[in-house]
């Protein structure tokens, strides 16, 4: 079961399409990573999913349930959030900012405690949250979002301006929350490293449209071995290649061919040098996740 679908989904803000015929599948119990320059459409995205801003088009199901008037509410409930920056009263103590949402939402007292332990602020619970750190409001957001164990939990950039040590901890803590609660979970981030860490499921959007969506594995496997071969005479080599059934491209001046064993390298150079062509460098190349990231969302588009 997918627990997010959506269906051309579809954002207008006046003439500009933020959002563009999206369609998402989060396979229930999965880390998914929903990636994109910034401004490329996913906050847009999620606040549509969660119902706090009106499609212009497009279909959305979360948990099985339409995301319509009907269902809203019943759904809202089996799903936690964390949204851009989390919310909170700062003379408050974390523990009476977590109480007021388990009361508004009449969940049991002792999920405050709970939720305390699982985001590692028991310590600080007493302390005024205008007195927390950054990654200690971002990790009492966290607690306020799992409140009543969410079957879904989606996250907005949870590690935005964290320092390394809490980036780590934001990490393992989401890393943790499906194996310990079976619950799904969605984070957005522009950053490839972090979703790579975290992530067995991998979307990235570009301007709105969908430009890759499949396991974190399929992302991997597009970053294979080639060889790299410039030669005296590039356009002669092709041919020679053509003849010898070597499949060639070609990129910044270089001929793009496929990894090949090291006596086939030598028996194809040893080819070319009797017909002419010098091999002036051979190289073995591998395309880095951060290459594949920016050709699928545009070379121009700041990360």
């Amino acid at each position: 079961m997918n627990c997010i679908e959506t269906r051309d989904l579809c954002k207008r803000y006046g003439n500009a399409l933020r959002v563009s015929h999206l369609n998402l599948r989060v396979p229930e119990g999965s880390v998914y990573g929903f990636l994109g320059p910034n401004g490329a459409g996913k906050s847009t995205t999620l606040k549509m999913i969660l119902g706090l801003v009106r499609p212009t088009a497009g279909q959305i199901r979360v948990l099985g349930k339409p995301m319509d008037g009907a269902h809203r509410l019943g759904v809202l409930r089996q799903v936690g959030s964390l949204i851009e920056s989390p919310s909170y009263y700062g003379h408050l103590t974390g523990e009476e900012n977590l109480r007021i949402v388990q009361t508004l939402r009449g969940l049991p007292q002792r999920q405050v405690g709970e939720v305390l332990g699982i985001v590692r602020l028991e310590g600080q619970k007493d302390k005024p949250v205008a007195h927390y750190s950054l990654g200690m409001k971002q990790r009492l957001g966290l607690a306020q979002a799992l409140l009543g164990y969410p079957r879904l939990l989606i996250l907005d950039e949870p590690t935005n301006g964290l320092d390394p040590a809490g980036i780590q901890e934001m990490r393992q803590l989401i890393c943790s929350l499906p194996g310990r609660f079976g619950m799904t979970v969605v984070v957005s981030s522009h950053l490839l490293s972090e979703i790579d860490q975290m992530a067995d499921q991998v979307a990235i959007i570009r301007e709105g449209e969908m430009v890759f969506q499949d396991s974190l594995e399929a992302l991997h496997s597009r970053s294979r071995h080639h060889l790299a071969l410039r030669t005296s005479d590039n356009p002669a080599a092709r041919t020679l290649l053509k003849e010898r059934a070597v499949p060639c491209g070609e990129e910044e001046g270089y001929l793009i061919l496929p990894l090949l064993t090291d006596q086939d390298a030598g028996r194809l150079t040893r080819f070319l040098a009797r017909n002419r062509v010098g091999v002036i460098r051979l190289e073995e190349r591998q395309k880095s996740l951060e290459e594949i990231f920016l050709e699928l969302t545009g070379k121009e588009e700041s990360l």
